[in-house]
Order: structure tokens, then C-alpha cells, then sequence
């Protein structure tokens, strides 16, 4: 067998990390439609005996695939019983460009005796909903050309758990190459961390509100468009909420509308500030008022409210 023979060299480097690897791709290079092909690779490996052969299910079996592996891992060098066995040391996430249209996640980790440091990077698609679009196995200095900010191990993880989710239930998701190879790898690294906090609709507080009436009101509404995706704020977004969500779906009172275009601009510099954004909200801010008074725009949800705050709801 191919991955046999290539677990002579692995033997001989004797690191858990380059193991696991390994094995990550052996499992991308399974389709849903290779699970005879699979099973019989394993059943080949489990009788056959060698070390190369018991490695080859060790590192499955330490990436949970298939679970039943574990049980037939055997007898092996004293380094290959730490594949699978880490200790994180830190999460991250942040914007992988200027308008947030995709972010970073990203855990590191390394062994129980201590090395092979290492992190996961999994960038995650904002515009597409929240979709694992590319991940990477990479050295610690990685983190040093990056802007991201320090997050607690469980809410990464859940995040990176979440984007894997969506992108599996997308049938034909665009992902990178470069997924595939360390997908099984990352998830398990992900499944690691106790407790992973999984989807969350909350948006981080705004620091300073401008000291306007309604501002509390508009900031609201603005939370509950940007929803689980706050990092996610370009020019084209921040126009389709003051030109097309906020005339659709939301009842606000003068007060908010009016107080909204400084609310957005305080959300813009709170998310760093981006000149093209501020001149989008200085283009699209004006046609706010008019925009809002347009009943013809509003959505079934928002006509029911208007509705209802005037008290001639259906049934009243």
C-alpha cells in the first residue's frame, strides 16, 4: 500500500504532527462514495501488523476517523501515543481584510511534552453566511503579520465548528484546495477545546453611543442586522442597510432615524474605521428619512408593525 510505504519516512521523523497530517490527507482523499474502498484500506492495515500499518491507524484514530480505528492501533513507538494529544495555548480572530468580508479564526496548540507548537487557521466567509471557505496548519510566527484580537479558546472553536457545519450542508460550497488536506486535522483540534461555544447571535457592546435621542433605539436595529457577523462591515453592506434592510424591515420613531447615520458612523470607527465606509454612509445617509416615510417599501413584517403602532392591527 502507498500510505504504507510512506509511513517508513514517518517512522523515521518521528513527529506526531507531520503523522497527523498525513493521515488528514489520506481521509480528504475519501469521497462519500469510497467508503468500501476505506474500509477495506483499514482492514488491510489492521491484519497486516507492521508498525507502518499500525501508524497508519494510530493517526486516524487520534482525528477520529474513522472512530473504530482506535481500537486497532496496537503497540507503537512512544512518540506516536501523543498524536491527538494537545494542549491549546491561545485563540485569535479577526478580519482577513478591510472590510471583514472574511475572518480568521485560529487556535494554537502544541504537544504534552511540550513541542511541535502549532496553529489552525480557518478563514470563514462573512458574505456567504458564515462558510469554512480555507484552512491551514502553520507555524506560531503566522500570528505575526496579522491584526487579530485575542479571543477565549471555546467561542473560536465554536466558530470554526459552526463554519465546517455550514459548509457541509452547502452542496457544491466554493472552498480553497487547500482545505481538504488538513480539514479532518482542524476539525479535531477544534473538537479538543471543552465546552465550545457555538452559534451566537450577540454583537460586541459599542463603547460610546452618540448622546442623541433614539440612539439607543437605532443601535438596536443595527445589532440586529449585523446579527453573528460584526466583523463583516464594507462599503457594499453598510449601503444595503441604510438603502434596503432598515426601509424593509424596521419601525423606528424619529428620533431613531434621525439619530441613525451617527450611530452607523460610531459602529463604523468602532470597527476600524474604513474611509470607504464613512463616505458610503455620507453618500447614503441623506436618502434615510424619505426612504423610511416610503410605505411601498416595506416588508410583510414591517407592515404589520406600522399596523399594530398605529392600533388598527387586523383584529383590533
Amino acid at each position: 500500500m502507498t500510505a504504507v510505504a510512506q509511513a517508513r519516512d514517518l517512522l523515521r521523523w518521528r513527529s506526531p504532527l507531520r503523522t497527523e497530517l498525513w493521515a488528514s490527507r489520506i481521509a480528504a482523499s475519501w469521497s462519500p462514495d469510497d467508503g468500501d474502498e476505506a474500509d477495506a484500506l483499514l482492514e488491510r492495515a489492521a491484519k497486516d501488523g507492521t508498525q507502518e500499518s499500525l501508524l497508519l491507524l494510530a493517526a486516524l484514530a487520534a482525528l477520529g476517523v474513522p472512530e473504530e480505528t482506535a481500537d486497532r492501533a496496537g503497540e507503537l513507538p512512544e512518540w506516536a501515543g501523543r498524536m491527538g494529544r494537545v494542549r491549546c495555548e491561545g485563540a485569535w480572530y479577526g478580519k482577513a481584510d478591510p472590510y471583514g468580508e472574511q475572518v480568521l479564526a485560529v487556535l494554537a496548540f502544541r504537544y504534552e511534552n511540550g513541542k511541535e507548537p502549532h496553529l489552525v487557521v480557518v478563514a470563514i466567509d462573512q458574505v456567504s453566511g458564515g462558510l469554512a471557505v480555507d484552512a491551514l496548519v502553520e507555524e506560531p510566527n503566522f500570528l505575526d503579520d496579522l491584526d487579530l484580537r485575542e479571543v477565549a479558546p471555546d467561542v473560536v472553536a465554536g466558530r470554526v465548528l459552526d463554519a465546517f457545519t455550514l459548509t457541509d450542508s452547502v452542496l457544491g460550497a466554493a472552498t480553497a484546495e487547500t482545505l481538504a488536506p488538513v480539514r479532518s486535522l482542524v476539525l479535531a483540534r477544534a473538537r479538543s477545546i471543552p465546552g465550545p461555544v457555538r452559534r451566537d447571535d450577540t454583537v460586541p457592546g459599542l463603547p460610546d453611543l452618540p448622546d442623541l435621542p433614539g440612539a439607543k433605539e437605532a443601535f438596536g436595529k443595527l445589532a440586529e442586522f449585523v446579527g453573528d457577523r460584526p466583523l463583516w462591515w464594507s462599503p457594499a453592506r453598510v449601503s444595503q442597510f441604510l438603502t434596503s434592510w432598515l426601509p424593509r424591515e424596521a419601525v423606528l420613531s424619529d428620533d431613531a432615524i434621525a439619530a441613525m447615520p451617527e450611530v452607523v458612523r460610531a459602529w463604523t470607527r468602532f470597527s476600524g474605521g474604513a474611509q470607504e465606509v464613512l463616505a458610503r454612509i455620507d453618500a447614503d445617509a441623506p436618502k434615510l428619512p424619505a426612504l423610511m416615510a416610503d410605505e411601498s417599501l416595506a416588508g410583510p413584517a414591517k407592515r404589520l408593525g406600522l399596523l399594530a403602532s398605529r392600533g388598527d392591527a387586523p383584529g383590533t
